[in-house]
């Protein structure tokens, strides 16, 4: 959703971007703009389905003349063109409209379609009834007459509405992305909504039963601090798509600011979306795993390496080489011995929290460790990433965090300790790491992508040539930097210039 008039809220339109590599983007004129009593107040979000033939169609919610949120279609103009630049609405819309007690002002995000052996169309919509949130399940044969099934897709109580709902399935072996219409053995499937007041998504693994048009997730959607979550920092509005010409599933994050409304309106924009990850099932079944996307490695230049680097109790260690401010990083950190790691209390539930409380200036036994990303040269700011270590029971709980109060030293802005727990088998002794620095947005990932975490900061000293990166020990255990590679990352293309837009228009 954009705004082409304003970096706040309103005038919501559907922008229009292309790329060939999903790394260098073009913009296009919009896409979708309210025009129709069905979309006349705004045109909000929704999901493109491939029909049979290849034919492109947008699901998404329009606000009509009565303020109510309705579903509707748009279709391309011209099939031959490429780049699908002009979409037109039927005159069949809306197809979908909140009756029958449905609450017209919580009901929208359709998801992508997918199709049933029985030659059913299904779209889930986000909706919410009370405090209980819920996919609501709508069936088609011809993608034009639309009924809504008798009960919700899934819902779960005390999670308020649903926004941006996603449902794809997964493959149980493999990285492989599967078609949004897959169904059958060896798969499992994926719910995910987003969650408003905790402005998080959250997601189950389970069963898709659709001859009961089901849901069974093998653990409730938990929107609190034991839920499984994408991201575990400044991430939101999600979606998915599977890409048919590399066979994988691709998720997209909304990053929103952390900055005041008043600095959003004086540089001009506001939110951002994440690096597009390649999304797939881990081999135990609980989670999803997340890497970015192999194309972003053409934006890499200026390598730097390292190996067994002993970082002891204390340790401080610059990492140079390259423009800190901009950089991808990988590193694999090796745990000499797990003897003395902390205890950990079985009420710690709450990452963040943990977080916050245990940030990387407390000392701990194996850790905190990782990286000190957009630092200043005297550490005014910084934005650790880093891992803690505990004892459990009967294993190792490992805690990751990012973000902190250093960040910035702005004093108005919102700077949590985000946090997550990895669940990791530390049995060989290495835990790696790989943040992507970006000015003021750190994406990272955990133990190959199993715990996520984006920070969106606004150091004021640590900026452009005058970053720094550090990785660094605050444990009394040795830690041991196996090996880190990182790279200067360059800019992508996102303006378009007239030569472009000539090429793009002949």
């Amino acid at each position: 959703m954009y705004n082409p008039k304003g970096a706040v809220w309103g005038n919501i339109v559907w922008a229009h971007s292309v790329s060939t590599d999903l790394i260098n983007w073009f913009p296009l004129d919009l896409a979708i703009v309210p025009t129709d009593s069905f979309d006349i107040n705004g045109c909000w979000s929704g999901s493109a389905t491939i029909l049979p033939g290849n034919k492109p169609v947008i699901l998404y919610t329009g606000i009509d003349t009565e303020n109510r949120q309705v579903q509707n279609i748009a279709v391309p103009k011209n099939l031959s063109d490429p780049f699908l630049k002009e979409w037109t609405k039927p005159d069949h819309n809306p197809l979908m409209v909140p009756i029958n007690g449905i609450n017209a002002s919580l009901f929208r995000d359709p998801t992508t379609a997918w199709w049933g052996k029985d030659g059913y169309w299904r779209v889930a919509i986000g909706n919410g009834s009370g405090n209980r949130g819920m996919a609501l399940l709508y069936k088609s044969k011809d993608f034009i007459r639309w009924t809504k099934a008798q009960n919700p897709l899934y819902s779960e109580p005390e999670t308020g509405m649903w926004e941006c709902p996603d449902f794809f399935p997964v493959s149980l072996k493999g990285k492989e992305g599967l078609d949004t219409s897959a169904s059958g053995d060896g798969i499992k499937h994926v719910l995910k909504a987003s969650l408003g007041p905790m402005m998080s998504d959250y997601y189950t693994v389970g069963r898709y039963i659709p001859n009961k048009d089901m849901y069974v997730p093998d653990k409730t959607l938990a929107g609190d601090s034991t839920g499984l979550r994408y991201d575990y920092g400044k991430f939101y509005a999600s979606k998915t798509f599977f890409d048919t010409a590399k066979n994988r599933r691709i998720l997209w994050g909304w990053v929103n600011e952390s900055d005041t409304t008043a600095e959003d309106v004086a540089k001009g924009w506001a939110g951002i979306l994440t690096i597009p990850r390649t999304l797939w099932l881990d081999k135990n079944e609980r989670q999803l795993l997340q890497w970015p996307i192999k194309e972003l490695e053409t934006l890499r230049a200026s390598e730097v390496q390292m190996t067994k680097k002993l970082l002891a109790k204390g340790s401080l260690f610059e990492v140079q080489g390259i423009t800190a401010s901009q950089a991808d990083v990988e590193v694999t950190f090796r745990l000499p011995s797990l003897e003395n790691a902390e205890s950990f209390d079985p009420t710690w539930v709450d990452a963040e929290q943990l977080c916050g409380k245990k940030d990387a200036t407390v000392q701990g036994g194996i850790g905190p460790f990782g990286l000190l990303t957009l630092a200043s040269s005297k550490l005014e700011e910084y934005t650790a990433v880093f891992f803690r270590v505990f004892k459990a029971q009967d294993k190792h709980v490992v805690l990751m965090c990012s973000g902190g109060i250093r960040s910035s030293l702005k004093p108005e802005l919102y700077k949590p300790s985000y946090g997550g727990f990895v669940d990791v088998d530390l049995s060989d002794g290495k835990l790696s790491l790989r943040s992507l620095i970006d000015n003021s947005v750190v994406e990272s990932f955990g133990a190959g992508g199993k715990t996520c975490i984006t920070s969106r900061v606004y150091p004021t000293l640590a900026v452009r040539r005058k970053a720094h990166l550090y990785t660094f020990n605050n444990g009394t255990e040795n830690v041991e930097i196996a090996k880190l590679k990182a790279w200067t990352m360059r800019r992508p293309k996102m303006n378009i210039n007239s030569q472009t837009r000539r090429r793009l228009d002949n």
